[in-house]
């Protein structure tokens, strides 16, 4: 005859549990959309009340989109310049002039004049050149991402030239050139942080997950790498590739390279991972039905920590873009006829610059929104990775 005894007590104790919970036990009311909430949900849920992380959001999506668009945005050509215009400081737009307040944006023309003491043009707004700001105009004539030849661009003016942040020393659009910059610099970003999550994920699983001589390898391998300081070690491996290379296969020389000194952080991060989970039962249960290594590996221990993942590959990014902004600044990775903010930057090494043209500074301020960008984003995904948290 079957006892039932336990049965009675178990279905006691929560009947009493119920009815008096007690200070130290929190139970969720059935109307609470939490408790019925999927982790996604909750995830999201949490993302959407960090603000600064959707503060970040938002400016990555612009600064994405204009590299993505980068021809129909920017509204000149980056690489022609102008003789007329050399180091011509930003046109502000205006929407008060003389005649009160004006719907349509505008800017004002420039009145250059020889300095007699340096022979040096110098540029001054002039008033009486009102050029209004207009949508969607034909301009240079481009190929629209190499596939079919247009001249539409974003803004524009009818007459004259209209430069939001000034000229370089060649007479070249700063902002078209900043525009286009930002597909390298911020490519640069995720090809690289890809390479070392596929990199990063692997190793670190294999040496979490065999533990013994092969993990003893990876991690003096890591040892390794991370004793070596970064600068000079990128110095040297960027200073190796040949001068006479093509810009593209520059770009993807410069990928690998921070790819391989970027993965070894992730690394361990996962292999720490896999040493607290090979043992938990879940993995056990993979292994008793039969599944294979890989793929208990990859469809059952790499999901269960995927948030993490995520919110450490989007504070990657940046470590990524500052790396290769500053080889390339240091004249180390990409070079001219290549358009990255780095390259941008070389030309604000000298004190002339600081005191003539301080707006060819510029690269670097984007440089920095998108870092701190990217850093709230990964703030808010770090938070939301643990949902049921404080």
């Amino acid at each position: 005859m079957k006892d039932d005894s336990s049965d009675v007590i178990q279905i006691a104790s929560r009947e009493s549990l119920s009815a008096n919970p007690g200070p130290c036990v929190d139970l969720p009311e059935e109307n609470d959309d939490n408790y019925f909430a999927s982790q996604s949900q909750l995830v999201w849920r949490k993302f959407k009340s960090h603000r600064l992380a959707l503060f970040g959001v938002g400016v990555l999506v612009i600064i994405y989109l204009g590299a993505i668009f980068a021809e129909f945005v920017a509204p000149y050509d980056p690489h022609i310049f102008d003789s007329r215009y050399v180091t011509a400081p930003p046109q502000i737009p205006h929407f008060i002039g003389e005649d009160g307040f004006s719907l349509r944006p505008f800017v004002y023309g420039y009145q250059g004049k020889r300095d007699p003491e340096t022979f040096r043009m110098r540029y001054e707004i002039d008033p009486s050149q009102r050029l209004p700001i207009r949508f969607f105009v034909r301009g240079d004539s481009y190929k629209f991402w190499g596939l079919w030849e247009t001249d539409w661009h974003l803004f524009g003016t009818d007459e004259g030239r209209i430069f939001l942040f000034g000229t370089d020393t060649l007479g070249r659009d700063v902002f078209s050139r900043i525009i286009y910059g930002s597909r390298i610099s911020t490519s640069i970003g995720l090809v690289g942080v890809f390479l070392s999550f596929v990199l990063g994920i692997t190793l670190g699983g294999i040496s979490g997950y065999y533990g013994g001589i092969i993990d003893n390898i990876i991690q003096r391998t890591i040892e390794l790498l991370r004793s070596i300081p970064d600068i000079p070690l990128w110095m040297g491996l960027a200073a190796a590739l040949p001068s006479d290379w093509p810009v593209i296969r520059v770009y993807f020389g410069i990928t690998v390279i921070l790819s391989l000194m970027g993965w070894s952080g992730l690394a361990r991060e996962v292999r720490g991972k896999f040493f607290s989970l090979r043992e938990e039962d879940f993995v056990m249960s993979a292994r008793l039905v039969g599944c294979s290594e890989w793929r208990i590996i990859a469809v059952h221990m790499v999901p269960s920590f995927m948030s993490h993942i995520i919110a450490s590959i989007t504070l990657g990014i940046p470590g990524m873009i500052l790396s290769e902004t500053s080889l390339s600044f240091l004249g180390l990775g990409l070079r001219a006829p290549a358009i990255s903010w780095g390259v941008l930057l070389q030309q604000a090494q000298n004190l002339r610059t600081v005191a003539l043209a301080p707006w060819l500074f510029l690269p670097g301020a984007f440089v920095v929104i998108t870092v701190l960008a990217f850093n709230f984003v990964g703030d808010g995904l770090r938070d939301a990775a643990d949902p049921y948290g404080r």
